[in-house]
């Protein structure tokens, strides 16, 4: 029960942040003139290279804070606003600029492969993403949430394969517009993570 509980918090922290709907159209642009397996490929090596990136910083997190000397609730409210910033975007059905910018997506629609840089990182594994899952992770157990952050990383990159494999037939099925409203409302509920991480972290910094 614990498991689940802990796993229901962390698999839409870090798949909503993720947002593998939003990847498509950048997937799309960035592999228009490639051939299918091509494409397969590269799909499969950056959600192997995102999750291991994702998994890094989730369980090795907390040597980098007390590396730089950051407390878990400076990080906590940084990571908040890095989210929000993330879901505002979202909200706008834009392209997150933490993610990626238009040079670093015109640099990719040039580049024989895409897998590493800028596909696993950063547009789907950007400062959002890790930031979320070393706040998921900072200070807690590596059993159950640890366990429960893994699976949500797992989860979230098997989705995002298999909806990058299908990015065509997901544009011709939902549109432009459905993969807008589909980010809004990730955005919306990212935003209310974000508030969470914030008031967390606020309320720590208060009492510290």
């Amino acid at each position: 029960m614990r498991l689940l509980e802990h796993l229901l918090i962390a698999l839409p922290a870090v798949f909503f942040v993720v947002d593998p709907p939003g990847a498509v159209p950048l997937f799309l642009a960035m592999t228009a003139r490639d051939s299918r397996d091509k494409v397969r490929s590269m799909a499969l090596r950056a959600c192997v290279a995102g999750a291991l990136l994702l998994f890094f910083f989730a369980f090795f997190g907390a040597l980098i804070f007390k590396m730089f000397g950051v407390t878990l609730a400076a990080f906590r409210v940084a990571g908040g606003i890095l989210l929000m910033l993330t879901a505002l975007d979202m909200l706008r059905a834009e392209t997150s600029k933490t993610k990626t910018s238009d040079a670093e997506t015109a640099e990719g629609v040039e580049k024989e492969d895409i897998a590493i840089v800028p596909l696993a990182m950063p547009v789907l594994s950007g400062p959002g993403s890790i930031a979320a899952v070393m706040v998921l992770m900072a200070d807690q157990d590596v059993y159950p949430r640890g366990l429960a952050v893994g699976i949500a990383i797992l989860i979230t990159f098997v989705v995002t394969y298999v909806t990058l494999m299908g990015a065509q037939k997901l544009t011709k099925y939902l549109g432009q517009t459905g993969i807008a409203v589909t980010q809004r409302i990730f955005g919306l509920l990212l935003a209310a993570l974000a508030i969470q991480f914030i008031a967390d972290g606020a309320r720590q910094l208060w009492k510290g």
